[in-house]
């Protein structure tokens, strides 16, 4: 029962860590461009550029 005394403060500080990390996420923009990593992906920029 003592175990919970230091399990329970320490799951809210790590918690509280979390929302922390998320709204400074969405705070400096890091969501805004949620379409482009999607198309980039099918893009085929792979090949090597023909030499004429």
């Amino acid at each position: 029962m003592n175990v919970l005394v230091i399990l329970i403060p320490v799951s809210l500080i790590l918690g509280g860590l979390g929302l922390v990390a998320f709204l400074w996420s969405l705070k400096s923009n890091q969501y805004e461009d949620l379409d482009g990593d999607a198309w980039r992906i099918l893009s085929d920029d792979d090949t090597p550029p023909r030499a004429d």
